[in-house]
């Protein structure tokens, strides 16, 4: 019934203003009795329904990414309030054959994970989702994936709330040298295609992550207000969805390059066999880091967690 549930929220945005529910029956081919339990359920979940003699009122609705609040995906937008993680229940999803741009989002993860098994502190607030995609490219060219899901992201904040995005290697999400995302990327591939990527975002949207961070940021610090997770999370997947359509002519790594704020700094490299430091100089056309070291030779770092010296 969550169709329902988005077609009477969609008359009552359109109206504006209280609608019979004669109209909605009439509209939607149910019972008045039918509405009304619809009603209700919406209530519970926090929209601020009106219901009067004359009808329904729509006062106000919860930042909650609910299925119904993307029209034309609330087919692919799998919405829980708490999870383990949303990147174990997108891996089943893909595995069993759930269409491209399938998502996964939750209010809050008990397990959320980052880079080398690392812990991501997910408290209520914040935008926590993982996406299914399923790009035609080669297993080897797989990096452009997480490169371009990092990259739109930090375009999309650009456009939507004029906030000074940049990327950081591999593919964190900095504002004046402070976390505001992290993403993680999981792949399976046959020999000669991928099957899927599954990329994972922890977004500070009005969370509070002061507690696990010191050096993180929410959108809602920066602006000096609440920001709206749906309308966020809305526009990323069409610009992503948009921008992957492309994937194969773009170049989107020196793209990439353009917006980073890791190269010409020096760095330092984690990984869980060892830790290297140096000057980035550049990023191949793999994703890969390419260090200038103190002894002017340069070595390429695959994988590990970067930190700006």
């Amino acid at each position: 019934m969550s169709d329902t549930k988005g077609q009477i929220l969609h008359l009552l945005r359109t109206e504006g203003d209280t609608v019979s529910g004669k109209i909605l029956s009439t509209a939607l081919g149910l019972s008045r009795t039918a509405i009304w339990k619809q009603v209700r359920k919406l209530q519970e979940l926090g929209y601020a329904i009106e219901a009067s003699a004359k009808g329904y009122r729509l006062d106000g609705s919860p930042d909650t990414p609910l299925p119904w609040e993307f029209r034309g995906r609330e087919e692919t937008v799998h919405y829980f309030p708490e999870v383990s993680s949303t990147m174990d229940i997108a891996r089943k999803l893909a595995r069993d054959g759930c269409p491209p741009f399938s998502v996964v989002v939750a209010d809050r993860q008990t397990k959320g994970r980052g880079r080398l098994q690392r812990s991501w502190h997910s408290e209520p607030g914040g935008l926590y989702f993982t996406v299914v995609l399923r790009p035609s490219l080669p297993p080897l060219l797989s990096p452009r994936v997480s490169f371009c899901a990092a990259l739109v992201l930090a375009l999309t904040l650009k456009r939507l709330y004029d906030v000074a995005a940049a990327v950081k290697w591999p593919n964190d999400i900095l504002v004046k040298e402070r976390k505001l995302a992290g993403m993680l990327s999981e792949m399976e591939a046959e020999t000669d295609r991928i099957a899927y990527v599954n990329v994972g975002i922890g977004l500070n949207v009005n969370n509070d992550p002061s507690g696990a961070a010191a050096v993180a940021t929410t959108l809602k610090e920066i602006l000096g207000r609440p920001a709206s997770r749906i309308r966020l999370l809305q526009a990323y997947l069409e610009a992503l969805e948009a921008r992957l359509a492309t994937i194969e002519e773009a170049d989107i790594i020196a793209e990439w390059k353009t917006h980073s704020v890791t190269l010409g700094r020096r760095v330092e490299i984690v990984t869980e066999r060892e830790t290297v430091a140096g000057t980035a100089v550049d990023v191949d056309e793999h994703g890969s880091l390419i260090l200038q070291l103190a002894d002017g030779s340069r070595r390429t770092v695959i994988y590990g967690d970067c930190f700006h010296l």
